[in-house]
């Protein structure tokens, strides 16, 4: 692997860091329903705490996730491309595919056998 491709692919893993969290992937889901939102709109429709969903915001936008415009006394958030709306589309159908492995999961029981 050269320079350039380890590169791309460091940045890839980044971009799937800061979306490793369900808070993240929800506020990202919710970006890319209904476009720009404040913060106290998010706070409203995830119904979370909003130190939590800043904090989680600050996240997003420090990986380029996200991007900020302040508005008066508020900041406007949106997906800095559609991209990211795929990927965790994506990744939430996946997830709820029949086989895949958070559903072999909630299949299983702590013991290993089926519920």
């Amino acid at each position: 692997m050269d320079v350039t491709e380890h590169k791309r692919l460091a940045a890839a893993g980044e971009l799937l860091r800061a979306l490793a969290a369900p808070m993240r992937i929800a506020i990202v889901t919710e970006l890319a329903g209904g476009g720009v939102r404040c913060v106290h709109q998010l706070v409203d429709a995830l119904g979370a705490p909003q130190p939590l969903v800043s904090q989680h915001l600050r996240v997003l936008r420090m990986a380029g996730v996200v991007h900020g415009s302040r508005r008066g006394r508020e900041t406007e958030y949106s997906l800095t491309d559609d991209h990211i709306a795929h990927i965790v589309a994506d990744a939430v159908a996946h997830a709820n595919e029949p086989g895949s492995p958070s559903t072999a999961r909630e299949a299983v029981g702590a013991t290993g056998t089926p519920r």
